[in-house]
């Protein structure tokens, strides 16, 4: 499996920006589509965003579309997830993930094998 590692979390203040950055090790980088995620406490884990093996194909969760984008940087082994105009709702534990090898994204925790330990992300009113 795939290790990873998140950072880049933080507090911030409504409105603000954070870029969390998610690095992976031990594995082909670009044969994983790459997802974010999220929990509040709780809660399960919510879909957040995910981007394919290429960087072509992307989805996001209505909840942050418009305020979040995904990226990834294959030479660099690491996807990141730029978050503007941030809410307090958006306060959460974020966590990278990677499916199986080749295998496309999807929306559900479910169908995702490797996961990072997560990073704190608390935005405050």
């Amino acid at each position: 499996q795939v290790q990873l590692v998140e950072s880049g979390g933080g507090l911030v203040q409504a409105g603000g920006s954070l870029r969390l950055s998610c690095a992976a090790s031990g594995r082909t980088f670009s044969f994983y589509d790459m997802g974010w995620f999220r929990r509040t406490p709780g809660q399960e884990r919510e879909f957040v965003a995910a981007i394919s093996r290429s960087g072509d194909s992307i989805y996001y969760a209505d909840s942050v579309k418009g305020r979040f984008t995904i990226s990834r940087d294959n030479a660099k082994n690491t996807v990141y997830l730029q978050m503007n105009s941030l809410k307090p709702e958006d306060t959460a534990v974020y966590y990278c993930a990677a499916p199986a090898p080749l295998r496309g994204f999807g929306l559900t925790e479910y169908e995702y094998r490797s996961w990072g330990q997560g990073t704190q992300v608390t935005v405050s009113s």
